[in-house]
């Protein structure tokens, strides 16, 4: 029996076979050169035909896909086409070099580009080594590399997935993940959540475990033991036989009354249609970028009028908080985005693309106010990567000019949230991304696993600053009373996590947002609690020193949590 111990990003306690990532694609020969009879052209075009290939069978798959897996697709999928990475490989086929190699030494060139850069672009690292590694096996005929095929339900282990692999998962079939790299915020984390799959990452080994070997997974305390012993196999079995989650019933509430509306975040019609049937009370997070990523060119307003209003339609007479486009960083778009930035987690992303490529965004504001005018949903808009009271004023004034009446803040930026009152006189609520506030806080890239322990929610640091967001929304309130209530949400991923969730209300958070299979665990938590517990709760947390101390804490005066298996 062997113990390996990483993060856990998604609870659950499963015992399964394990099954390692195939091999991956093999490197091509260094010395080898072009069939003989070839030519350059020949050749190029033989390049474009995989990489087209490739691009066609991400977009297909991203077809059938939905929200963050959808997004996650057509990324890779662009990466597919890029025109760097074609372009690096066509130099070395007119130098000689044969056609396979000649992409391979291109991803690695790009890939060390990025890495180079850091931050989010770092983060693209993963995705042009994938495509690279599928360019090369459509080039040689070889399968592409893919979640090894098995008859029984298994838990895959891996180094890190890649987010093509990621975004296809077959939770029928995968039962639970364990990677070796990654951090709490990576795209196999997210992902994990999104599916509701037991997961833990940054378990250093875990790509060693032999092939076929049982393993245990813990996905709440990121333990993960080989060959379990009866300890194990008991929890297991216990999780398995438990009761199943109460489905939510539509309203989030502590056990004495306390409403705390339980949102969804979504990135599509299709994905607004599930979050409705799973009993969000509204939406909480509408990401815009599913209009634009994939594309060559800016959407027309109809067509964004088209994607708002199928998300609108889901959620009559409720409220839709959409977020206008979080170009930039990981997000690189052809149109609007400059892919050359120093260091683009820093740069011109989100709110700041308005600076550099005016008209894109107000075009945006008149689609939606377009397609908020022929439904009934009650839509809320919000900029993202906003760090002054004075690009918060801009942005109200710009939804002004739209006729959108309820304007608000995307809080990511440290300085938002300690000039929150100042920032919230300007518009009328706030959105805590959690996800970006905890990397910005502790200056630790969210998709390394080396700094996993440092992007954790639960640092007192990000804590904190969330309590000083909402501190910042009760002054800015209570100075323009007649303006109406300044509140505050979260949409980040803490928001999926019940134990904070409960924390977070207590902190006075007025909404929660989350991926809709969270909705029912989150809501059977908040409601084992008074009010007056919830505020317990926070205080302790707010009070500790490091995360584990506040996350220790916490669980341990809920005992629900062990109940459900949470």
């Amino acid at each position: 029996m062997r113990t390996i111990q990483g993060i856990g990003v998604s609870a659950g306690r499963v015992l399964g076979p394990s099954r390692r990532m195939p091999p991956p694609v093999p490197e091509p020969d260094a010395q080898a050169k072009p069939a003989p009879g070839s030519t350059v052209d020949g050749e190029k075009a033989r390049l474009k035909d995989a990489a087209e290939a490739v691009r066609e069978d991400l977009k297909h798959r991203a077809e059938t896909a939905s929200g963050d897996a959808k997004a996650v697709l057509d990324a890779t999928a662009m990466m597919a086409s890029d025109p760097m990475l074609l372009k690096a490989a066509g130099k070395h086929i007119n130098a000689g070099m044969s056609t396979d190699r000649a992409i391979w030494e291109a991803g690695m060139e790009v890939a060390a580009m990025l890495q180079s850069l850091g931050g989010y672009m770092a983060e693209r690292t993963q995705d042009v080594l994938d495509v690279r590694a599928r360019i090369v096996a459509e080039l040689n005929g070889l399968p592409a590399p893919g979640i090894p095929a098995s008859d029984v339900p298994f838990i895959l282990t891996a180094v890190e997935l890649a987010p093509a692999d990621t975004a296809t998962l077959d939770p029928a079939m995968v039962i639970g993940l364990v990677t070796s790299e990654g951090g709490p915020q990576s795209h196999t984390a997210i992902l994990a959540r999104s599916l509701g799959l037991p997961a833990v990452v940054g378990a250093p080994g875990a790509d060693e475990v032999p092939d076929g070997a049982e393993i245990y997974l813990d996905g709440a305390s990121g333990t993960v033991v080989v060959e379990p012993g009866s300890g194990e196999r008991d929890a297991a079995n216990k999780y398995a036989a438990r009761s199943s989650l109460p489905a939510f019933n539509g309203s989030g509430a502590t056990s004495d009354g306390h409403h705390v509306p339980l949102l969804a975040n979504v990135g599509s019609g299709k994905d607004a249609r599930a979050a409705a049937e799973a009993g969000a009370e509204g939406i909480g997070l509408l990401r815009t970028e599913f209009c634009f990523l994939g594309r060559d060119t800016e959407p027309t307003i109809e067509e964004q009028v088209a994607a708002y209003g199928a998300v609108f339609e889901a959620f009559p007479g409720r409220k839709v908080v959409i977020r206008t486009l979080d170009a930039g960083a990981d997000k690189p778009l052809p149109f609007l985005t400059d892919a050359t930035e120093p260091n683009p987690a820093l740069g011109v992303r989100g709110f700041r693309t308005d600076r550099t490529s005016p008209g894109v965004l107000a075009r945006q504001l008149e689609a939606i106010a377009a397609a908020a005018g022929a439904h009934t949903a009650d839509v809320w808009v919000m900029a993202p990567m906003i760090s002054t009271a004075e690009e918060a004023a801009d942005f109200a004034v710009m939804c002004a000019g739209a006729g959108l009446g309820m304007p608000g803040v995307m809080v990511e930026v440290p300085a938002a949230a300690i000039m929150s009152e100042a920032v919230l006189s300007r518009v009328r609520f706030a959105s805590l991304g959690t996800n970006d506030l905890t990397q910005y806080t502790m200056a630790s890239d969210r998709q390394l696993g080396s700094l996993a322990s440092l992007n954790d929610p639960w640092q007192p640091a990000v804590l904190q600053l969330i309590s000083a967001t909402v501190a910042g929304a009760a002054r800015a309130t209570a100075l323009e009373p007649s303006s109406g209530a300044r509140t505050v949400g979260v949409c980040g991923e803490a928001a999926a996590d019940p134990a904070l969730a409960v924390v977070l209300a207590g902190m006075g958070v007025n909404t929660l947002s989350m991926t809709p299979r969270a909705l029912s665990g989150v809501s059977a938590v908040l409601e084992s609690v008074t009010l007056e517990q919830a505020k317990e709760l926070a205080s302790r947390a707010l009070a500790a020193h490091t995360a584990a101390e506040a996350r220790t804490i916490v669980r341990s005066r809920l005992p629900i949590l062990e109940q459900l298996g949470l």
